[in-house]
């Protein structure tokens, strides 16, 4: 198979992207680090697993994508616009609704600051879980 960088994404690709990304703890790698080149070699290695040749940064750049889209189409959504829509909304929705959404909350002074909560989620994170997620994933590439 082609593994170009302008080639396309095919819908059995970016399904199976879709279920490694779905998975609880690369949820939780995803969310929890801007230094994610790691975990994006993890899943270009799930990928081939599953006869998927994409590398990590062909990865990367459909997350991002994909990411980009659902919160356009949501933020859309969100202000009225239903008639805009995306493929594989609902698939990302399931994935994207327990990640912590950023609020800007108005102070006395009039400027905003932001505070995250968490949609779904219990309040009590342990910040401890993900780093020993961290390490499993590493001890896995080494």
């Amino acid at each position: 198979m082609e593994s170009g960088a302008g080639k396309h994404w095919t819908e059995e690709e970016v399904k199976a992207l879709l279920g490694v990304w779905s998975e609880k703890n690369i949820r939780k790698q995803l969310h929890g680090t801007l230094r994610n080149k790691g975990i994006f070699i993890y899943i270009a290695k799930r990928l081939q697993e599953l006869g998927v040749c994409r590398d990590w940064k062909q990865c990367r750049a459909k997350y991002k994508n994909l990411k980009y889209e659902y919160r356009t189409v949501k933020y859309a959504h969100n202000s009225g616009d239903v008639t805009k829509t995306m493929k594989f909304f609902h698939d990302l929705d399931a994935i994207l609704r327990y990640e912590p959404v950023t609020q800007l909350a108005a102070e006395e002074n009039g400027r905003c600051s932001a505070t995250e909560t968490r949609r779904n989620a219990s309040p009590a994170t342990d910040s401890t879980q993900g780093k020993k997620l961290f390490s499993l994933l590493f001890s896995i590439l080494a």
